[in-house]
C-alpha cells in the first residue's frame, strides 16, 4: 500500500478529525464521564494485565484505530509472517523469530523445509554444552573448571543476551561469573577481564559471519589474552572459545573446533535473536530448563498475537496506541519504566528492537513517508527515574507516553520495599493522568507566586502492565509483546521492520578512516573539511 493510500484513506482522515475533537479533552473528564473506564479499558492475556485506561482515547478512538489496522491488512500480515513468507522484502527473507520458540512437533515451512527440527537440534546442542560447563565437565586447557563466561558480540548479539542475563540473574548459577563485551573501546574488554584467570575463562564469540569488525577485534584481543596467560600454546583456543556463527571456515581459522559452533539462520534478525544460539551465554548462566521456560513464554505471546481478535490483542493495542500518539499527537519519544531492578537493561534492549526496526522513512515500495514513524524509546528502572527525568514528563513541554511495568511479587522480599516500589508506580501513573489544578494547589495554602510552579497539567498518557513475578516465562512474554507491537506499527506505516540499512554507511566510512588513522605516513585526506581536520588533529595528538 502506498504512502498516499495511508494519509488519504478515509479512516486516516476520520482519525485526524477525531483527534481534533479529542485533543482538548482531559483524562479527568474522560474518567468522570465513565465510572467503569478503569476496568473496561483493560486486557488480560498470557499472565499479563494491561491497563490502557489512562490513554487519551475513547471507544470511538479504538474503533477507528482497529478499522485502520483492518484497512492496512494487519491480520493477513500477521499470518504471512507466521507462515514464513518473505515479508522482509529488501533482503528477500522470511521473518521467523517465532520459529525459534515453536514447540517440538510444530511444522513451520521455509522454502519447502520444516525448520522446527533444526531449531530443536541446535537447542539440544546448546543444552548439552551448557550442562557440561555448569557441571564442570567442560574444563579449560589446564584442567581447571570454568568460572568465567564472557559473551563477545554487538547489537543483537549483545543487547538481548545481557538483558536476559540481568533480568534472570536470580535464576543464574552464581558460581559462574558472566560478563558481556560489545564495545570496540578497549576499556570494555579491559574491565571485563580485570582480575580474571584465563585458565578459568570461556569466551562465547557471537557473530553470524565471524567478520563483524567490533566483535572480531574484541575476539582477537581475547585470543591474545588467553594465549599470553596460558603460555602461548594455540591448542588452548579450542578449550577456551566457542562460536555462535554460520561461518565454519572462519571459526576453524580462529582455532575454534567447528563442533563447538552453534548456528542460526538468515530468517533470524539480529535484534530478534536472543532466543536462538545467540542466547547461549544466557543458557549457560540460567540453565537449559530456565531457557526453555523463556522460550515457552515467547511462544505463548506469539500464539496470542496470532489468534486473538485485534481488539483484545495486547501487542496490537499497544502498537496502535503508539501510532495514535506518534502520528496524531506528534509525540517523538516513548518511555519504558520497569519498576523491577532486574529489568534495568530492558529499556536499552528495546531501543534496538524499536528504533532499528521502525526507524525508517520510506515505505515498502520505496516512497518517502509523509507521516511520523518510529519513536525514540528510553527509560530507567523503578524509582531511580523519579529523581531524574520524571520532572520533564510531568511538567515539561513534550508529550511522552509511558509504559509502566510492575510485578505483584518480588523475588527478594525484604520488609516494606516492594509495597513502596509499587505504590510509587501506581502514584506516578495517577499523577501523570490527573495532575493537580491551580485550585487544588491554592487550597493547600500555597503562596500565589508559587502556584504556577506547583501545578501539574496532567493529561499525560500511560499504559500499566502488571504480571505476577519476573521469571523466565514472563520475560519471554514481555519481549514478544514488544516485538509484535513493533511489527504492528510497521504494518500500519507500510515500512519494513526487519531490515537495517541505516547502520551500514557509518561502518563503510569507518573502514576507510581506520587506515588513515593508523598510517605511518600522512594520508591524503579526501573527506569534508571537518572530518579531515578531526583526523589530522587525532594523528597529531597521538604522535
Amino acid at each position: 500500500m502506498s504512502t498516499q493510500a495511508l494519509t488519504h484513506s478515509p479512516v486516516w482522515k476520520e482519525l485526524q478529525a477525531h483527534h481534533g475533537e479529542l485533543a482538548g479533552l482531559h483524562l479527568r473528564e474522560l474518567f468522570a464521564a465513565d465510572s467503569r473506564r478503569g476496568t473496561s479499558l483493560t486486557v488480560e492475556a498470557c499472565g499479563l494485565y494491561l491497563d490502557y485506561s489512562k490513554n487519551r482515547v475513547t471507544g470511538r478512538t479504538l474503533e477507528l484505530l482497529l478499522a485502520l489496522a483492518a484497512e492496512r491488512g494487519l491480520g493477513g500480515r500477521i499470518e504471512a509472517m507466521f507462515r514464513g513468507e518473505k515479508i522482509n522484502t529488501t533482503e528477500d527473507r522470511a521473518v521467523l523469530h517465532t520459529a525459534l520458540r515453536a514447540p517440538r512437533g510444530e511444522k513451520i515451512m521455509v522454502e519447502g523445509e520444516d525448520v522446527v527440527p533444526a531449531v530443536h537440534e541446535v537447542l539440544d546442542k546448546m543444552g548439552a554444552f551448557a550442562d557440561r560447563v555448569r557441571s564442570g565437565a567442560w574444563r579449560g586447557q589446564t584442567g581447571r573448571k570454568i568460572r568465567n563466561v564472557i559473551n563477545v558480540g554487538i547489537g543483537g548479539s549483545d543487547l538481548g543476551p545481557v538483558m536476559a542475563y540481568e533480568a534472570l540473574k536470580f535464576f543464574s548459577d552464581r558460581a559462574l561469573h558472566c560478563q558481556f563485551v560489545s564495545n570496540v573501546d578497549s576499556d570494555d574488554f579491559a574491565e571485563a577481564v580485570c582480575g580474571l584467570d584465563p585458565a578459568e575463562t570461556l569466551f562465547v564469540i557471537s557473530s553470524k559471519t565471524f567478520t563483524t569488525l567490533e566483535t572480531m577485534t574484541n575476539a582477537q584481543t581475547a585470543r591474545d589474552w588467553v594465549l599470553r596467560g596460558l603460555g602461548g600454546d594455540e591448542s588452548c583456543v579450542a578449550k577456551h572459545f566457542v562460536a555462535v556463527s554460520t561461518n565454519a571456515e572462519k571459526v576453524r581459522e580462529f582455532g575454534i573446533d567447528p563442533a563447538n559452533m552453534f548456528g542460526f539462520w538468515d530468517w533470524v534478525g539480529g535484534r530478534y535473536s536472543m532466543d536462538s544460539a545467540i542466547g547461549l551465554s544466557t543458557m549457560v548462566a540460567i540453565g537449559p530448563d530456565n531457557f526453555r521456560a523463556l522460550l515457552a513464554g515467547f511462544h505463548e505471546m506469539d500464539e496470542h498475537f496470532r489468534t486473538a481478535p485485534l481488539g483484545e490483542n495486547l501487542p496490537v493495542l499497544m502498537g496502535l496506541l503508539a501510532v495514535w500518539y506518534g502520528d496524531f499527537f506528534e509525540a517523538q519519544t516513548a518511555a519504558v519504566l520497569p519498576y523491577e531492578q532486574y529489568l534495568k537493561r530492558f529499556p536499552a534492549y528495546l531501543q534496538q528492537l524499536t528504533m532499528e526496526s521502525n526507524g525508517k522513512s520510506v515505505t515498502l515500495d520505496g516512497r518517502h513517508v509523509d507521516y511520523n514513524t518510529g519513536a525514540i524509546y528510553w527509560g530507567e528502572p523503578g524509582t531511580n527515574g523519579q529523581h531524574s527525568f520524571y520532572q520533564l514528563i510531568h511538567q515539561g513541554t513534550h508529550l511522552i507516553p509511558c509504559d509502566f511495568i510492575g510485578f505483584a511479587k518480588t523475588l527478594n522480599p525484604i520488609g516494606r520495599h516492594h509495597d513502596i516500589l509499587l505504590a510509587n508506580m501506581f502514584a506516578q501513573a495517577e499523577a501523570l493522568a490527573f495532575g493537580k489544578t491551580a485550585e487544588q494547589v491554592e487550597a493547600e495554602g500555597t503562596r500565589a507566586e508559587l502556584v504556577p510552579h506547583r501545578v501539574f497539567e496532567g493529561n499525560r498518557p500511560s499504559n500499566t502492565i502488571l504480571a505476577e513475578v519476573i521469571d523466565p516465562q514472563t520475560l519471554g512474554k514481555l519481549v514478544a509483546l514488544y516485538e509484535h507491537s513493533v511489527f504492528t506499527q510497521g504494518v500500519i506505516w507500510d515500512i519494513n521492520s526487519f531490515d537495517q540499512w541505516g547502520v551500514e554507511l557509518g561502518k563503510v566510512l569507518a573502514q576507510r578512516i581506520i587506515p588513515e588513522l593508523e598510517s605511518q605516513d600522512a594520508p591524503d585526506l579526501q573527506h569534508d573539511s571537518s572530518t579531515n581536520a578531526l583526523i589530522a588533529r587525532y594523528r597529531r595528538m597521538n604522535s
